[in-house]
């Protein structure tokens, strides 16, 4: 791929071996794993059966057979609520699992064979497809699900009111009628391509509180602004010296963004009319390795940044975005991250899941999941339905899924009262119950042309 040789990473002993190393970083490895959507493995047909997993050794006795129709594998008795662990598994045959997105009883996944699949109570309830474009990004807002592909576009799809099964495509971003009016503009154009579209990989989505606002972000390091309501281009943010790999919108009108370049950026937005302007604010993070994912916590107080080295920084809004600690959990990669109370989950390329809960301004580690069998790639958690049990003292159970390069999606049940880890398994997790301080940004030197070279797309 034409930037594969800037994006090779140079801190090796970060993996045993090369070829690891490559297939879980490099972008010649995502290339040569159907990542440009140009060489994924042919689509099994939506009535193919998926295969069972049975990599992962069940918690307790397993219950009996799963159903039939059912893809997923059942590893405890469904009347069994006591427990973290993993709940079932899925894989199919047809491509990496690049992205996830819950809502309500409903699962959406995404992979690189270019499907999205609904699932519904652990059964495969629709699915639908784009033309071209692995499935990097899935977010819904309302009746609209957006989803981020390879090929730099944003598809947008509408559930059909009269088959909740039947998923439409009602559009794209841009518009095909956007890019005819902008082409009429010279002034909109930059480097010769149009203003309003991504020239490389959609990399992330995010979406503002009342969901009237997107954020796609792209490795050809901007970050675009999106109308919901009637899908216009607001406006284009040259964001980054490297690819953005992430944006969320956070709290007090201000967005973050993390970076290939090694950084974490705060951007302050303000409204004007019916369009936006965005206003650099402040750099909270500069360092030699890529960020790798940002997430902001449901309460909106707290902004967690993953990065390649395999650390999870964090800064509190109540200390004016200061710098709170390092939560270390894994040996590799950060990949993904996911939010909900007072849970953050953080999923990387070493196979594992780290659940962290929030205890004022620190942080314990809980629990790490471990089943998958390739870097964990995309998370998400919701809320256990309270009326699945009646036992616990009021604790909150929560329903994580993770998806992986292994070619699987995982369910599983974690409490959010469970007691902390006392011998964490690595050593990597010695310190993950106290929060280490990290040097102030002034301290952080801007780094040349050379080093941000090197940093890694995810």
């Amino acid at each position: 791929m034409k930037n594969s040789s800037r994006k090779m990473a140079k801190n090796s002993n970060m993996l045993s071996d090369q070829e690891e190393y490559s297939f879980r970083f490099s972008n010649t490895a995502e290339a040569s794993h159907a990542d440009d959507g140009r060489m994924s493995p042919t689509p099994t047909s939506d009535s193919t059966s998926a295969t069972w997993d049975h990599q992962s050794p069940p918690l307790s006795t397993p219950s009996s057979s799963p159903l039939s129709k059912s893809p997923w594998s059942s590893h405890r008795a469904p009347e069994s609520y006591s427990y973290t662990g993993l709940m079932g598994s899925l894989v199919r045959e047809e491509g990496h699992i690049y992205s996830l997105a819950a809502s309500g009883d409903l699962l959406y996944t995404g992979s690189d064979s270019k499907n999205i699949r609904v699932w519904k109570n652990q059964k495969e309830f629709s699915g639908f497809k784009s033309n071209s474009g692995l499935v990097k990004a899935i977010i819904i807002a309302g009746e609209r699900i957006f989803s981020g592909h390879q090929d730099g576009k944003i598809r947008v799809w509408k559930v059909s009111g009269k088959d909740p099964t039947v998923h439409k495509r009602i559009g794209t971003l841009p518009t095909f009628k956007a890019k005819i009016k902008s082409s009429f503009n010279p002034s909109k154009y930059s480097h010769h391509a149009l203003w309003i579209t991504h020239t490389d990989a959609i990399s992330s989505l995010g979406l503002i509180e009342d969901k009237s606002i997107l954020y796609s972000a792209s490795w050809d390091k901007t970050i675009k602004v999106w109308r919901v309501s009637d899908s216009k281009c607001l406006e284009s943010i040259n964001a980054h010296d490297d690819a953005v790999n992430s944006v969320v919108a956070g709290f007090d009108g201000l967005v973050f963004t993390g970076s290939a370049d090694g950084s974490v950026k705060v951007w302050r937005r303000e409204m004007q009319g019916k369009g936006t302007k965005h206003f650099f604010s402040q750099t909270l993070l500069k360092q030699e390795c890529a960020i790798t994912a940002l997430a902001v916590d449901p309460s909106a107080s707290v902004l967690y940044s993953g990065s390649s080295d395999g650390l999870v920084n964090f800064w509190e809004r109540d200390k004016f975005l200061s710098h709170g600690g390092v939560l270390r959990g894994h040996k590799l990669a950060v990949l993904c991250l996911a939010t909900l109370g007072n849970l953050v989950l953080s999923g990387s390329a070493d196979t594992n899941v780290c659940v962290w809960r929030r205890e004022e301004a620190d942080h314990v580690c809980l629990s790490i999941l471990s089943g998958h069998t390739g870097p964990v790639k995309c998370l998400a958690v919701e809320l256990e339905d309270k009326g699945m049990h009646s036992h616990g003292g009021g604790d909150k159970h929560y329903v994580v899924y993770s998806g992986s390069l292994d070619k699987s999606v995982k369910i599983w049940r974690v409490s959010g009262h469970a007691a902390p880890m006392q011998h964490p398994p690595s050593q990597d997790m010695e310190n993950c119950n106290a929060p280490q301080t990290l040097p102030s940004v002034q301290s952080f030197s801007s780094q040349g042309s050379s080093r941000m070279s090197q940093k890694r797309k995810h």
